[in-house]
């Protein structure tokens, strides 16, 4: 027996410890000829095999009981293509040697990752299948440049890091390893030793599959294919159209009668996308898709950022999900969240033994709110693995835009702190310089990259430029939530009518900030959990009351200036706050047990989004000071509101609620143009639960002077009503 490696470094190898398996392991010329090394734990005999002639070379010589091999090839004196014929006891396999293929990263991407700068880094990290040398298998890469050992471990190794440790890449921080023949489906983490020497089992943070909860292993899962974006597509995300988005939670959507279990993918497209077409909205925004371990916090703390929850099925079928969407005509925003991450030992937290992904002082990376861990934003290769993360669910799942949550507290450092529990900026601000940027970036490549995919702050401050091109000092995004205007709308909508003429200003105070950002109206499901209850429980009076207010709510709501979001179940009024382990309460929609009142709200918001889109003096000039008036602002006594929205080529519409159980009969208004202006909406129509009250289906202009203007229309104002008047041209 000649040992041609040192008994140290192979004690090494079984101890797993050695960091540089390529140094010694597979093909190598040295003083004595060329000669093969193997590691195969519990192997008993290895013959090397000329993969040309298909004629066995040699036997290597077993050098150590615990499975070290090791030869010169005779007559040899260059390399060869070769397999292994391995046997275990008496039965044998063909195996190829990880360790006979050279480095496969490249030196611009092994560069560009190193200068966090690489547009796709998906599609260099992670779990890749490739052919290399016309051997098939995948190519595992991680980034771990603290870690001092670094193997793939999985179901196709027996969870054993002796087996396959990987190649380091100095200059990057990265380890690589090819290994023939795995499959798709099969599981696999990364086995480290860190910089403390501790041992650490951690999922793939480029993972595109990953098992679902309790597990959490990554899954081998094929990069899917770039989906094109459309020009229709491009167009329905534009300020100047009707945007009306349906926000899903698709756990608790609905689910299987017979087990409360969740439908998957493919059924939730069969049943969602039909009602949402149905109900006119224009928009689906998913709540978070990225895998995350505890269902309670709904995906808002992913760890899988790269791979579709496997709680609905696989990566695929939640394409099929968005397609038939698009088959549809309907757009879907993914609820995105850049801003956290869970401390599950299994995912970011400490990956390499040291603060990698998150800042390391507890005062910059810790929540205390959500008890999570915060992203390293200046650090290049994070920044990277975010803004890469962003262009590859648009890019590779045809998704039209991104709802980025809880802006707010990445770009203040004190966010949710008090004085001596944050870190100032290095110009001693409270800004977050590096998330600052990092938004930016992240929207400047979206928009390079992508043209027309819609970004959309969650940001509940008045940062200035949130929806200002980057290049203009702005984040980028296309649009903001208004959380301004649903605090405040909701605040008075919580009011006993008689007190709300002394609360006048909450329904108005969201015109003076109108034009500052492009925004979205959100009653989202922020508003409907953790003991808020559902938005009709808001609603003051009894139950007549509670649903005409809520009827004429939602109707000042969609002809007030700004795109629209309606959490599921809030289109039919459930009066259970929602609760993400059921299914939404359909059964409220049988008259029978809903008495009606659900099934009136729900017409109601399907005929509001469908007036919406039909209507573009609804839309068109959202963003535009010239597509909205004031008719009547200061009615607080009556707590009336009148205003005009204009279209680009003049259309009209004018726009009159009642906030009292009052009816107003001859209500005055003054109007800018003479004519007749039909009633196109009234939700105190007896087709939606009302008391039928309205204006015989029209009003007609006369010249009488009233609020400054030489024409005005004299208007039945039902109680708890919001009416829409339509001029005639």
């Amino acid at each position: 027996m000649k040992k041609l490696v040192a008994q140290s470094v192979i004690d090494a190898f079984f101890d797993g410890t050695h960091s540089d398996p390529f140094a010694v392991l597979g093909m190598h010329e040295t003083h004595n000829g060329i000669e093969i090394r193997v590691l195969l734990p519990e192997a008993h005999r290895v013959i090397v095999i000329d993969k040309e002639t298909h004629k066995a070379v040699v036997e290597l010589e077993l050098v150590d009981e615990r499975g070290f091999f090791n030869a010169i090839v005779p007559k040899a004196n260059q390399f060869f293509a070769y397999e292994l014929q391995v046997y275990w006891g008496k039965e044998s396999q063909i195996l190829e040697d990880p360790y006979r293929f050279h480095p496969m990263i490249n030196e611009l991407d092994n560069w560009l990752l190193a200068e966090g700068s690489h547009l796709r880094p998906y599609e260099v990290l992670g779990a890749h299948f490739v052919e290399y040398d016309n051997v098939a298998g995948v190519n595992f890469r991680v980034w771990a440049p603290n870690a001092k050992r670094v193997s793939v471990v999985g179901d196709f190794n027996y969870w054993d890091g002796r087996r396959h440790p990987m190649r380091f890449h100095p200059a990057s921080g990265i380890w690589e390893l090819f290994l023939p023949k795995v499959a798709l489906g099969q599981l696999y983490k990364f086995e480290l030793i860190d910089s403390n020497n501790q041992l650490r089992l951690k999922a793939d943070p480029y993972a595109f599959a990953a098992q679902l909860r309790p597990d959490t292993a990554s899954q081998v899962s094929a990069l899917p294919e770039i989906v094109e974006m459309t020009e229709k597509r491009r167009a329905a995300n534009q300020s100047d159209k009707p945007i009306s988005i349906y926000e899903v939670h698709l756990g608790s959507w609905r689910r299987n009668l017979e087990n409360n279990f969740w439908l998957d993918y493919d059924e939730i497209a069969d049943e969602l996308i039909p009602y949402v077409k149905e109900m006119g909205f224009t928009h689906i925004e998913l709540l978070p898709i990225s895998e995350y371990p505890f269902d309670g916090s709904w995906g808002y703390q992913p760890l899988g950022l790269y791979a579709p929850t496997s709680r609905f099925g696989t990566p695929d079928s939640f394409k099929r999900l968005i397609e038939k969407a698009h088959e549809s005509g309907i757009n879907v925003i993914l609820d995105w969240v850049p801003g956290h991450f869970p401390s599950d030992t299994h995912g970011l937290a400490a990956f390499d033994g040291t603060s990698l992904y998150e800042y390391a002082d507890p005062k910059e990376g810790y929540h205390q709110d959500w008890n999570t861990l915060i992203y390293n934003y200046g650090r290049h290769e994070v920044k990277n693995y975010l803004s890469g993360n962003a262009l590859y669910w648009v890019e590779r799942f045809g998704l039209d835009g991104l709802r980025v949550d809880a802006v707010a507290s990445m770009i203040y450092r004190d966010y949710s702190r008090r004085d001596g529990e944050w870190v100032p900026n290095q110009y001693g601000g409270r800004e977050n310089l590096e998330a600052i940027e990092f938004l930016k970036h992240t929207n400047y490549v979206l928009g390079t990259e992508l043209p027309g995919v819609a970004a959309i702050a969650e940001e509940s401050t008045s940062f200035p430029g949130v929806t200002l091109p980057p290049e203009h000092g702005g984040l980028g995004f296309h649009y903001k939530w208004n959380m301004g205007w649903m605090n405040d709308t909701l605040e008075y909508m919580k009011l006993d009518p008689v007190y709300r003429q002394y609360h006048h200003g909450k329904m108005t105070f969201a015109m003076l900030y109108q034009y500052s950002e492009n925004f979205v109206l959100p009653l989202s499901h922020d508003e409907v959990v953790h003991g808020k209850g559902s938005l009709i429980t808001k609603m003051s009076g009894d139950t007549w009351q509670k649903f005409a207010n809520l009827r004429a709510y939602y109707g000042y709501m969609w002809a007030f200036p700004g795109k629209k979001l309606l959490f599921m179940g809030n289109e039919f009024a459930q009066g259970r706050e929602w609760n993400y382990q059921e299914s939404l309460d359909w059964f409220l929609l049988d008259d029978g047990q809903g008495g009606g009142w659900h099934s009136g709200v729900q017409r109601l918001v399907k005929d509001l989004n469908k007036t919406y889109q039909n209507q573009t003096a609804l839309f068109e000039l959202d963003t535009d000071p010239q597509g909205f008036e004031w008719l009547v602002v200061d009615d607080n006594q009556n707590s009336v509101f009148a205003f005009e929205r204009r279209s680009k080529s003049g259309e009209v519409i004018i726009v009159v609620s009642n906030f009292t159980p009052v009816p107003r009969d001859n209500y005055r208004i003054g109007v800018n143009e003479p004519g007749k202006y039909e009633e196109i909406l009234n939700t105190d129509s007896a087709y939606y639960k009302g008391s039928n009250l309205g204006n015989y289906g029209e009003v007609i202009a006369e010249e009488i002077e009233n609020h400054g203007k030489a024409q005005s229309i004299s208007v039945m104002v039902p109680p708890l009503a919001t009416v829409y008047l339509r001029l005639k041209k």
